[in-house]
């Protein structure tokens, strides 16, 4: 039978219990700033956000995030801004002088996804576009350029002198009297009499085929299908896809870069760039990442919504040359607070050669956030990259979006001494089809930019008259309408946008009608040249001074979106006419604004093959620059 404790042994126990809780907390309230002081309270965050599934992978990585039905294409992505140099003639007081003269040539993919690295762009707008896409003045110095290659390179500055062929001298002859008599002989025999089989040699192929002068062929496919040029055609894509995904970039630095200069062009705001190097600074204190560094930089969207793309995870890897290893150094990932912290290493893969990008179809921008989006990783100036987008506005859909692996290659001459540069050439791969555009000088000093066939990239006419383009949401072709419910013929397309928005004149002419027209309500039609009409229906207003036998001019205000009539919301009805005949606005071939002379023809083909000579020629040792 057990005996009741005494005091001294409940003090004891009592005491042992205090001590040994005491311990306990002390050992977990030290355990909790530890994890604490190194930051391991964000890494589940992390984790967490980025859904990274740690199991390892059976075959390639291809998709670290989401799961679908199919994996995302893996496109490469060029990045080479590269000095070329050519001997270029030119006179200097009076004589002809050959040097060297260096270009920079451009040649890289589209941005397959907007970052904030576009984010301040100016929004589309066909007037602003018509402004910038103006000729160059006779008297800018940008006419000064000069592309007039010649053969034979030369070190340093040669001075040229032609000088008249001395009429003692007699070249020596490369046939002799009877060898020509007697090719002549055989010749005339081979005409008029029977065929010497040795001089099938310099008979020419007949051609005996026969085709319309009116039908321009591309030649025949693998499979014997004729092909051609697709004109007058609207192309709708497969499916719509809303939303932003997350995609992966691999690259590999060429040569030493700095960091930050890395991450700028890449996805990262000045913000966000400090963020990362801040979080680097203890565990990697290198300003300049040596060549051979592999980057995987892990975009996906923002938290602030939009279509922009912000950094997820970036994953820095040390190139051995030796061995053809790579260690992983550091990996950054983004929290659910917004903040950059310490992260492990994604799972592992294998680098390829070239520079990839995995795509993601919802991520695609627009062309015209594309070539903004590009030119700004290539450091063009502002002002180039609005150049370029104003030459291609007239011929090609800006507001479509881009396909992967759709291309741009720019040749510009070297900085002068203010840095500025000027635009030589700018070649627009979009799918299979290439658009050409070369500077070219008239002898009135005009320079303006011209395709291979001596025509400016200018329409007459706008597909999109107003502010913004506006978004497109019926095209022209049948279609069931949204008020009688019945199927009828769309004459043209419908452009939504605000109430109050400024719509434009689509090209010079003279108002035929403003005013109330039954169910396009309020309505403006402008008379063109060349048998071409333009209408504007739905407008809440009619501009001051638009009234019929008005002149006016492209880009002109005319009216404002509105809702009138048979409408259903505020948008723009858009039509053209062409001899009394409704065409879809947005395919329709249109006639250019401007074109080069006959007189030109010789001196311009000559100025397309300087420049494709350029654009074809190997590098100089040295680069530009690091382009990432």
């Amino acid at each position: 039978m057990a005996t009741f404790p005494h005091g001294r042994e409940l003090s004891f126990a009592w005491l042992a219990g205090t001590v040994m809780t005491g311990l306990t907390s002390v050992l977990l309230m030290g355990a909790a700033l530890y994890v604490s002081f190194e930051g391991q309270d964000t890494f589940s965050t992390a984790y967490k956000a980025l859904q990274i599934n740690f199991v390892e992978p059976a075959g390639p990585v291809t998709d670290l995030l989401v799961k679908a039905d199919r994996a995302r294409p893996i496109a490469r992505t060029r990045s080479d801004l590269e000095i070329i140099e050519a001997s270029i003639m030119e006179q200097v007081d009076g004589r002809d002088m050959i040097r060297k003269q260096p270009f920079v040539r451009l040649r890289a993919t589209l941005a397959t996804a907007a970052t904030s690295l576009s984010d301040d762009v100016p929004a589309y707008d066909p007037v602003a576009i018509i402004n910038a896409n103006q000729p160059i003045g006779a008297d800018d110095a940008a006419a000064l350029v000069n592309t007039d290659i010649y053969g034979a390179e030369v070190e340093g500055e040669v001075a040229v002198k032609l000088a008249s062929l001395p009429m003692t001298f007699v070249p020596p002859r490369s046939i002799s009297d009877q060898g020509a008599a007697e090719f002549v002989r055989l010749t005339v025999e081979g005409t008029y009499g029977e065929i010497d089989p040795a001089m099938l040699a310099y008979a020419a192929a007949p051609d005996l085929g026969v085709r319309d002068l009116g039908i321009v062929t591309g030649g025949t496919t693998a499979d014997g299908v004729i092909a051609g040029i697709a004109e007058n055609v609207t192309l709708l894509p497969k499916t719509s896809l809303t939303g932003v995904g997350r995609s992966e970039r691999i690259m590999t630095l060429p040569e030493p870069s700095p960091l930050g200069d890395v991450l700028i062009k890449n996805g990262f705001s000045e913000i966000t760039s400090r963020a990362v190097l801040d979080t680097l600074r203890n565990v990697m204190p290198l300003e300049e990442l040596p060549a051979g560094t592999r980057l995987r930089i892990l975009l996906g969207p923002s938290r602030a919504g939009g279509d922009i793309v912000i950094p997820y995870r970036l994953s820095i890897y040390f190139h051995d040359s030796a061995k053809d290893t790579d260690r992983h150094a550091v990996t950054v990932a983004l929290t659910d607070k917004g903040q950059y912290v310490l992260g492990i290493a994604p799972a592992e893969m294998e680098f390829p050669d070239e520079d990839t990008e995995e795509i993601s179809v919802s991520n695609l921008p627009s062309i015209y956030r594309a070539i903004w989006e590009t030119g700004r990783k290539h450091d063009l100036e502002d002002a180039t990259i609005e150049r370029i987008i104003a030459m291609y506005a007239y011929d090609v859909d800006l507001t479509r979006k881009i396909a992967a692996g759709d291309s741009i290659e720019i040749l510009q001459t070297a900085p002068d001494a203010e840095g500025g540069q000027e635009l030589i050439y700018v070649g627009l791969t979009l799918g299979s089809t290439v658009k050409e555009l070369f500077r070219f000088r008239t002898d009135d000093g005009v320079v303006d930019f011209y395709d291979p066939d001596g025509q400016t990239g200018k329409r007459f006419l706008t597909r999109r008259p107003l502010q913004g383009g506006g978004t497109l949401r019926s095209r022209f072709g049948y279609r069931i309408h949204p008020i009688f419910k019945s199927r009828k013929m769309h004459t043209g397309i419908d452009l939504s946008a605000s109430t109050g928005t400024p719509i434009y004149a689509s090209g010079d002419g003279v108002i035929e009608q403003a005013g109330w027209s039954s169910g396009y309500g309020k309505k403006v039609e402008i008379k063109h040249v060349n048998g071409f009409e333009t209408a504007y229906g739905h407008m809440s207003q009619i501009a001051d001074g638009i009234t019929p036998g008005v002149r006016v001019r492209q880009g002109e205000v005319i009216g404002y979106v509105g809702s009138t009539g048979y409408s259903t919301g505020p948008h723009l009805h858009f039509e053209i006419t062409i001899n009394g005949n409704f065409v879809d606005p947005l395919s329709v071939k249109l006639p250019r604004e401007n074109s080069l002379a006959a007189q030109y023809a010789a001196n311009f083909a000559q100025t397309m093959d300087q420049i494709h000579d350029l654009m074809q020629r190997d590098p100089a040792p040295v680069n530009v620059a690091a382009v990432n």
